[in-house]
């Protein structure tokens, strides 16, 4: 074990299934590949708690990747899991040299993570990035964490987090981007706006839905794009034949990620109605492949170049219309971090 190269850990809810599987935690494959890269004397082990469906471990770009094929189910098998998990990371403990346990989300990796942590004496540190921020997190009674532990995403998330339950993360890194997926994409632009994501009621894309209806009223032959799917879909559809929208919006289904980095790259404004959000990966690959980005959520305490924070629809309009009627706008990359940052910034956290 003395010649075993160090090995940080990884416990998230998923994981792709396999290196073709680009659309599964985009932000996680590229963080495991800048680790590789920045890092390459340390190994990383993943262990995966409910998805990819099978309980073969299996190599990822390298990497050891362990599924425990949960699959979300209740209580007692969610118990069983946990136990699972326990007894892996135990063996993985037994075999290697483990400088960290590093947890995707305030959850039960996080739990599972914590109490590892302490019963063995490694470093845990678990990324807050979104909904686990909210009110009624039964977790953090559960694990009631030190400061030192949570790493927020973004500082909007650490406000949450202390809003919430009075516990300030020590830590604030955003999530930053692999520039490599952009290389040999064409740049013409001629998506005017774009939106990505779940079609949920918490991105409001009957929020976007509308604002198309209004920016069509300014400029007829507008021409814009939803990707993604979800259990409102059938819902936005009604919608957009109800207000006769389908020469100006289509809602084209999930897609490769590769694919919707290669629309980003042909769009001028990307349009984020989300109420809620921790800090959008979208958001940040829109303004690297030079799109203008337009939320309702600021994800920072300082303002970003070419993200534009508005507070009503009407606001999300005027906005809009601005940037696509100045012939001369400028639409150039902007990248405000990179996933070799925040991996180093997350290896900071574990001595390295």
């Amino acid at each position: 074990m003395k010649n075993n190269p160090p090995v940080l850990v990884m416990l998230t809810p998923g994981f792709p299934e396999n290196e073709n599987d680009s659309s599964c935690l985009p932000f996680a494959q590229s963080l495991v590949k800048a680790i590789n890269n920045n890092f390459s004397f340390v190994k990383i082990i993943v262990l995966s708690f409910q998805y990819p469906f099978t309980k073969t471990e299996y190599l990822w770009s390298g990497n050891l990747i362990i599924p425990f094929c949960g699959k979300n189910k209740g209580k007692l098998l969610r118990r069983l899991l946990w136990f699972k998990v326990w007894r892996k990371l135990k063996h993985i403990n037994n075999e290697n040299k483990v400088i960290g346990l590093f947890s995707l989300w305030f959850g039960e990796c996080a739990l599972l993570g914590n109490q590892f942590g302490k019963k063995y004496s490694i470093p845990h540190h678990c990324w807050i990035a979104g909904q686990d921020a909210k009110l009624n997190n039964k977790y953090v009674a559960k694990i009631n964490p030190e400061p030192k532990e949570l790493v927020a995403i973004s500082d909007f998330i650490a406000d949450e987090f202390f809003k919430n339950y009075l516990i300030k993360p020590l830590h604030i890194i955003p999530c930053g981007i692999e520039k490599e997926l952009f290389q040999q994409l064409s740049f013409e632009r001629t998506i005017d706006v774009l939106g990505a994501g779940s079609l949920i009621s918490l991105k409001r894309y009957d929020c976007f839905i509308n604002s198309i209806d209004e920016l069509r009223k300014t400029l007829p032959n507008m021409y814009a794009v939803i990707a993604g799917k979800g259990p409102e879909d059938f819902l936005l559809r009604k919608n957009i034949i109800e207000k006769k929208l389908q020469n100006n919006l289509q809602l084209i289904g999930e897609i490769t990620h590769t694919n919707l980095l290669q629309m980003m790259l042909q769009t001028k404004v990307f349009l984020h109605p989300s109420s809620y959000e921790g800090f959008s990966m979208a958001c940040l690959e829109a303004l690297y492949a030079g799109c203008h980005v337009i939320s309702f959520t600021k994800p920072m305490h300082y303002n970003i170049e070419h993200w534009h924070i508005v507070t009503t629809k009407e606001e999300m309009v005027g906005k809009t219309i601005e940037i696509l009627s100045l012939p001369d706008m400028e639409y150039k990359p902007m990248m405000p971090y990179s996933i070799n940052e925040t991996a180093k910034s997350i290896m900071q956290l574990f001595g390295q």
